[in-house]
């Protein structure tokens, strides 16, 4: 049977609010339940987490607006540029402004923490549940707006106390397919233009997927030849909006290429694609070859302008790191790494659900006809885009997640439908299990590991000590006279969001030579340690033995720094400093003769 369902019914109607809102409801006490302990801690899940806090903190402290360098690190040399976003910074900040107005900025922070994510989750909730809604029906736009939950890297990034970008990744994406099913190309193209730019300009991760986007636009075109005002107006109002961000968030500078954000040289390949497009359009109408050679020659022309403007920005990107750095820095952040390197359990829930989608897609598309058909493979072809990335960088099956999750909508209700149906209970309840078992295909890998025994499943004969936390830092160092501290890359965040102490390095991107030098001097030898240490006037090494970047410096180099410090063997000029109550963080005073 097809699918005709009427794309102009209300676009936002009582129904859809309600169930959008009892999903996130839903949702929400979930996350609440199990992230108490976290919440109450203040454990932050990412280093990166703390990094945004304090960047936010750092603004509302009077630090400029165009000014995204976080000073105390590395700050013999006047800090490290951050280079994030301002528009990721700004709903935190207006919220935690807001809230200072009625009460401290203590509890401010508390409740934004905790909010801000969950509220970017109920917006995403939302615009996927209205797509659904206007073209799968209502109880499956209910069934969508649940769906959300199934994906494990949207729900880990939009969880309380997660203040990445990320979950305004998801938004923005669900926000530019909601603009694509517009009826007009010109209020449609722009809408998609403008919440494609705001992606970018909040993280040019974001541009594989955006780009698909975009060739959607262009395929519309290819198939209905009086079809090209969508192309022409998403480039058009990409290159524009990008550009007024550009200068709202970076103001007039232009010095250097940055491969890890819209720069003039992205929206230079914006501009010449908006351009090229509004010039072939004004052809038409042109022979098939001769647009598809048109187009190709726009492909090329795009191209040489980022090898010779930007030869640094590679696809194997660009980060540039240090193998060392790589180590320690990067392939220890599970969420940056590709789905094979991932926990089984993890990559099961990363992979499987998006293919369930994208054959229900392709269902939905052989049920369909006519543009609905069309836009079905259309957004088959999308998850597909979003799949491949998610698969290169696990973090990005959040987009992936999000918009798998109006197709699995659909198929669930199919299921229930079908088992609804079926007259003998035991084969109700094993379709039923069969559903949760395709859409959770991890659980049974996690019940067994739940089952077995702590010491048979981890083959550990004594038990690591516990990480510190966030106050043990604070009670370990504040009463410290202020200065630098050689701290590993994921405890510097903690040192800088709880003290007013500064730190050689961070574990950002943009701080890469500052993690080199970290990791050099924990893995080389104390006396060279020592040197640097004196000529740059460190004062304090911090360490949390129950770390894991701790006990991995150590293994990698056992005559190091690290390791003399984990084997209770400090070099001498190394000064203990008394923990307070015994903490878990243990402190030495550079001492700038040897003792």
């Amino acid at each position: 049977m097809n699918i005709r369902l009427e794309r102009r019914r209300p676009a936002f109607a009582p129904e859809l609010y309600a169930r959008a809102a009892l999903a996130w409801s839903m949702i929400c006490a979930l996350l609440l339940v199990t992230n108490m302990d976290a919440i109450g801690a203040l454990r932050f899940g990412h280093p990166d987490d703390i990094m945004r806090l304090q960047q936010v903190r750092d603004l509302l402290g009077g630090q400029g607006w165009f000014d995204l360098a976080q000073h105390r690190v590395d700050a013999a040399t006047g800090g490290v540029d951050m280079n994030w976003s301002r528009l990721a910074d700004l709903p935190l900040a207006a919220m935690i402004g807001f809230l200072s107005l009625f009460t401290t900025g203590t509890v401010a922070e508390a409740i934004a923490i905790v909010t801000v994510p969950l509220l970017a989750l109920g917006l995403a909730v939302l615009l996927a549940g209205r797509i659904a809604w206007r073209l799968v029906g209502e109880e499956a736009a209910g069934l969508a707006c649940l769906a959300m939950a199934l994906s494990v890297p949207l729900i880990s990034q939009m969880r309380p106390l997660n203040l990445g970008d990320h979950g305004w990744q998801v938004v923005l994406a669900l926000a530019a397919m909601n603009a694509m099913m517009a009826r007009n190309p010109k209020t449609g193209g722009w809408m998609t233009g403008i919440a494609l730019a705001l992606w970018l300009a909040i993280s040019v991760e974001g541009l594989p997927v955006a780009a698909g986007i975009c060739g959607l636009a262009i395929m519309r075109w290819l198939r209905d030849r009086r079809d090209h005002g969508w192309a022409v107006h998403v480039m058009v109002s990409l290159t524009a909006a990008s550009a007024v961000l550009y200068l709202a968030t970076r103001g007039l500078s232009v010095t250097g290429q940055d491969c890890g954000a819209i720069s003039p040289v992205h929206i230079g390949v914006f501009g010449l694609v908006a351009i090229s497009v509004w010039g072939l359009s004004r052809m038409e109408p042109l022979p098939r070859t001769a647009l598809g050679a048109g187009l190709g020659v726009v492909a090329a022309s795009c191209s040489a302008l980022v090898y010779f403007a930007a030869p640094q920005c590679s696809f194997a990107g660009a980060l540039g790191l240090a193998p060392s750095v790589a180590q320690f820095g990067y392939q220890g952040i599970g969420a940056s790494s590709p789905v094979w390197q991932q926990p089984v359990v993890l990559a099961l829930q990363i992979v499987v659900p998006p293919l369930i989608a994208l054959l229900a897609t392709l269902q939905l598309a052989g049920k369909s006809a006519g543009w609905l058909r069309q836009w079905w493979y259309d957004y088959a072809l999308l998850l597909i885009v979003a799949l491949a990335v998610s698969l290169w960088t696990a973090r990005a099956g959040a987009v992936a997640g999000a918009l798998a999750s109006i197709p699995l909508g659909w198929q669930i209700s199919q299921w229930v439908r079908n088992a609804r149906n079926m007259r003998r209970p035991g084969k109700r309840v094993l379709a039923l299990v069969g559903a949760a078992l395709a859409l959770l295909p991890a659980m049974p890998l996690t019940l067994f590991a739940i089952a077995m025994p702590a010491q048979a499943a981890l083959g550990v004969a004594q038990p690591m000590p516990a990480p510190c936390t966030s106050a043990q830092v604070a009670m370990a160092l504040n009463r410290l006279p202020q200065g630098e501290i050689l701290a590993p890359i994921d405890l510097a965040p903690q040192v800088l969001s709880r003290t007013g102490h500064s730190v050689i390095a961070a574990g950002h991107r943009r701080t890469a030579l500052q993690m080199q030098t970290v990791i050099g001097l924990f893995a080389g030898p104390a006396d060279t340690a020592r040197a640097i240490l004196a000529q740059r006037g460190t004062a304090y090494v911090a360490v949390c033995p129950g770390q894991s970047e701790a006990a991995n410096y150590a293994k990698a180099a056992p005559g190091g720094l690290m390791a003399q410090i984990l084997e209770g063997n400090a070099p001498s000029w190394l000064v203990p400093v008394a923990a307070p109550d015994g903490g878990s963080v243990k402190v030495w005073k550079v001492a700038v003769r040897p003792v």
